[in-house]
């Protein structure tokens, strides 16, 4: 199995834009285009392979096919078949709703899905760009919920300015919003369970109101403010620096100005690069791909050695 690319699964959104085409080369005709989904085995959005022998073949049929192969036997061990993150892109014209995600307790107990802890890198953000990322204060359960009943909860958020190469980290429980001329990466968990608490009283196309969460949030909130979602990193270049390391995933950041070699014999894990920008060639024993900003690939856990081919080029490297 060589380096496997595969066809964007492209979302509109109310809250989208054309950043996604504009930037990213997307092939989107819509003005409201808000996701692209890199990476997805979610029942109904199934990745397709785009490149060499294998096009036209489902990630999770080449999952079924070579699970060890493919996603490593640690991987297979702790998840099955089940391919367990989900990789995106995000364009935000609008600001998105106030949300949350609960843990893989509550989410079992109610949705029979995993929890979502998620990952943002931020790619391009407009002047005063800002995302929400918890509270500007520790609140009580009934204050969150007068607050929410009386819509003053937008006084209780903490903003945050951002610009690109800045990256958080979105633990369960957290609240959080992208706001308005943010463009960014999204690595999560395998789970679409959100729950929406405040959509700016925005109405679709068809002109109703969003679906709220209200009560299913009251117990999936973290009250207390922390600052524990703004990462620091280095940006050595050349070399692998760690940005997340969680249960669910590992994220690292390189930044090539010269070609690098990765031995990975001993990974078990599958390697997902996203690039953030310019471009680069990814090289193993079986074949190569050629991804540029705002293109993913995959490569198997059988892999032994990466080369990785650049002058410029900005990667997320992402394993379990």
């Amino acid at each position: 199995m060589y380096p496997l690319k595969f066809k964007p699964i492209l979302k509109e959104r109310l809250w989208g834009g054309t950043k996604l085409k504009e930037v990213l080369g997307k092939p989107i005709e819509s003005d409201i285009t808000g996701e692209s989904w890199e990476l997805s085995t979610v029942k109904g959005d199934v990745s397709i392979i785009a490149n060499g022998d294998l096009q036209g073949t489902s990630l999770q049929d080449l999952i079924d096919d070579h699970s060890e192969a493919l996603l490593g036997k640690s991987v297979v061990d702790r998840f099955g078949t089940d391919f367990p993150i989900l990789i995106k892109f995000i364009d935000a014209k609008q600001d998105l709703s106030i949300q949350l995600h609960p843990n893989d307790k509550l989410a079992k107990e109610r949705h029979n899905s995993f929890g979502k802890t998620e990952m943002w890198y931020i790619m391009d953000a407009d002047p005063k760009a800002e995302l929400i990322v918890g509270f500007n204060r520790s609140v009580t359960k009934k204050e969150y919920a007068e607050s929410v009943e009386n819509d003053t909860l937008l006084d209780l958020l903490n903003y945050e300015q951002v610009k690109e190469g800045d990256t958080f980290f979105i633990n369960t429980g957290k609240i959080h919003a992208i706001g308005a001329g943010v463009m960014l990466a999204e690595i999560q968990q395998t789970s679409d369970v959100t729950y929406r608490v405040f959509d700016f009283n925005r109405k679709d196309k068809e002109g109703n109101l969003r679906e709220l969460h209200t009560e299913l949030a009251l117990d999936a909130v973290d009250y207390e403010k922390k600052d524990d979602f703004k990462i620091s990193y280095s940006k050595e270049l050349n070399t692998v620096e760690t940005m997340v390391d969680c249960p669910y995933f590992k994220t690292n950041f390189i930044e090539l100005t010269k070609d690098v070699v990765l031995n990975t014999k001993e990974r078990d894990s599958f390697t997902i690069y996203m690039c953030v920008g310019g471009k680069a060639l990814v090289k193993t024993a079986e074949g190569e791909a050629h991804i540029k900003k705002g293109e993913t690939v995959l490569l198997p856990a059988m892999t032994d050695k990466i080369e990785l081919i650049s002058t410029g080029a900005k990667l997320l490297e992402v394993t379990i």
